[in-house]
């Protein structure tokens, strides 16, 4: 059966089973699923994993419901463009040139090469900590390790994209592989939540879905015990607060990241999807990328509250801690240390230093904040010092060693370790899936599966390549990290913009375009998407490159509207069979 008869196969089974009822319907979208769980494992990699644990660790059960609800932000306009490319069946790249703006479209797809090479290198960062860290510290435990740890990754992500690349029954097995990567991640995650749930406040929890907007002005009320506590409660205030906005923010511009955007269209294309698979796209996008995406991520910021939140790492405050403290103090100062120190420092637990570094540099900011505030003597206090440690960061080995005391070795790094791993190796999948369809936008040549997977490859090479080399130096990670995430947050809400524009375009959409209320509604939907994008891409250009950050945005959008006004009205072109996906 060649691919054009699958899909009129697909396109009839969805035809009788619309005419058999809704519980058919969505039995059959639940078989053909897909690209929503091309999303889901995106979605589900070290960002999503590192967030929830800070939004866990900073604002407790009360900011359960931020995720989900940008999630759903994210998916309104996700939706917005798979429904745009299934009803005009052009490919969005060059219909954005064409039609809305080709500063737009090209901007776009730079942008999502850039977010894939330099994101990439922190997956292989998090999949060889998982190996070596919780799943096979004996034997993956060496420094030398890590190398065949970043080529195993490799080589299991690249053989996965070729299945991708075969079509046919190899995108069947490429679906299949994401969707156990997906559930496995989902049920690791789910696990620990479960053998931690006689413990757990699940009152406060189910209060934590509730919005809670307030947040952005006055810190969880969990901190509000010890403030009172401090005599210098007003910079821990704006401390804490400063954080919760940073994660809050954070949250709103990137529940859906600019890369994300470019792969739902051309992941349905190549699948052969029209106008008559919008209802899939929709429950899709549902099945497969929120509900993972809400089990993971609050499964995990309920276990890093539960672990965390507003709670006092004891072992900073024991007699071997209160020695590394001091030694590490000597060392941020940059004095000279005793040898009898050095060998201490060295012969410390890993996650007993992460804690005494993060704790001694929150104090060392306290100090020096308060003495500018014109302040003799500093008298720093329990309840200083408690706050402190309450604030220090936790990474994923910290969380799963905290666990260990309550779950087990073997829930705690065995679960826990393949749940990371499974985030690590989807997302490096997806975003060399992702690079391929760019490549072959960028270069012409749409639907080409040698460019296809030479572009997929890309990726896999920086992110390995990028992780051993370039990842660990800290001037390196600088000057990759932050402009492709501003360059990143910058367009995401200008593609938002793009996508509206697009929703709205009777030229575009022909008589496919939304009329009457469900056009209010969901202008109404992207509207608020658009927004949150907005704010949070501000707030990322002012706290990372300042009036720098402006200027760019400000000269991006000029060129913009100077290639609207100087270029040329072009005829639409649209998909047929040779150059589609």
């Amino acid at each position: 059966m060649c691919e054009n008869d699958s899909i009129a196969v697909a396109r009839q089974q969805i035809a009788d089973a619309k005419a058999s009822g809704r519980g058919a319907t969505l039995k059959t979208y639940t078989k053909m699923s897909g690209p929503g769980w091309l999303q889901g494992a995106i979605t589900l990699g070290g960002g999503s994993l590192g967030g929830s644990l800070y939004v866990g660790v900073i604002g407790g059960y009360e900011m359960l419901w931020l995720q989900p609800l940008m999630m759903i932000l994210g998916i309104v306009m996700l939706s917005a463009i798979g429904y745009v490319t299934l009803s005009t069946g052009r490919r969005p790249f060059a219909a954005i040139n064409e039609d809305i703006n080709p500063v737009l479209g090209w901007g776009w797809l730079i942008a999502t090469i850039l977010a894939n090479v330099v994101w990439a290198m922190p997956q292989f960062s998090l999949g060889t900590a998982a190996l070596q860290q919780n799943l096979a510290p004996g034997l993956l435990g060496g420094a030398g390790a890590k190398y065949g740890c970043a080529a195993l990754l490799f080589v299991v992500a690249t053989v996965v994209v070729w299945f991708h690349g075969r079509g046919g029954k190899g995108l069947k097995i490429f679906d299949m592989i994401l969707k156990i990567m997906v559930a496995v991640v989902v049920a690791s995650f789910v696990g620990v939540v479960i053998a931690l749930a006689s413990e757990i406040a699940w009152a406060e929890v189910f209060a934590g879905f509730i919005p809670n907007p307030s947040l952005l002005f006055s810190p969880a009320e969990s901190f509000t015990a010890v403030l009172g506590e401090s005599a210098h409660a007003d910079y821990w205030q704006e401390t804490i607060l400063g954080t919760q906005r940073d994660r809050m923010i954070a949250a709103a511009a990137t529940a859906v990241g600019i890369n994300m955007t470019f792969l739902l269209p051309y992941s349905m294309l190549k699948r052969g999807w029209d106008r008559d698979f919008r209802g899939l796209a929709t429950f899709d996008l549902s099945i497969g990328l929120f509900f993972p995406f809400f089990l993971a991520t609050t499964c995990v910021v309920i276990a890093s509250a539960h672990q965390f939140n507003a709670k006092v790492d004891g072992a900073v405050f024991t007699p071997e801690g209160a020695r590394i403290v001091a030694i590490q103090q000597k060392l941020d100062a940059k004095e000279e240390i005793t040898a009898d120190e050095d060998e201490l420092i060295k012969e410390a637990d890993s996650t007993l230093l992460k804690s005494v570094k993060g704790y001694t540099k929150n104090l060392a900011s306290f100090s020096k904040a308060v003495s500018n505030d014109g302040e003799k003597e500093i008298t720093v206090g329990d309840a200083d010092r408690k706050i402190a440690s309450m604030l220090v960061k936790r990474d994923a080995d910290v969380f799963a060693s905290a666990l260990e005391k309550l779950t087990g070795p073997l829930l705690a790094h065995t679960v826990f370790g393949i749940g990371v791993l499974g985030m690590a190796v989807s997302t490096i999948i997806i975003l060399m899936l992702i690079n391929g369809f760019a490549v072959c936008e960028m270069l012409g040549k749409p639907g080409d599966p040698k460019l296809h997977l030479i572009g997929s490859i890309i990726p896999g090479l920086t992110g390995s390549l990028g992780f051993l080399f370039l990842w660990s130096n800290a001037e390196a990670n600088f000057w990759l990290t932050v402009p492709t995430s501003v360059f990143g947050m910058v367009l995401l809400p200008i593609a938002y913009v793009t996508f509206f524009l697009m929703m709205n375009s009777q030229k575009m959409l022909g008589d496919s375009a939304l009329q009457g209320g469900k056009r209010l509604a969901m202008n109404i939907a992207m509207g608020l998407a658009l927004l949150a994008a907005t704010v949070g891409a501000g707030f990322a250009i002012w706290s990372k490159v300042k009036w720098v950050g402006v200027g760019c945005v400000a000269a991006y959008i000029l060129l913009a509207v100077i290639v609207h006004f100087m270029r040329k009205s072009k005829p639409s072109t649209p998909l047929n069979a040779t150059d589609g996906e």
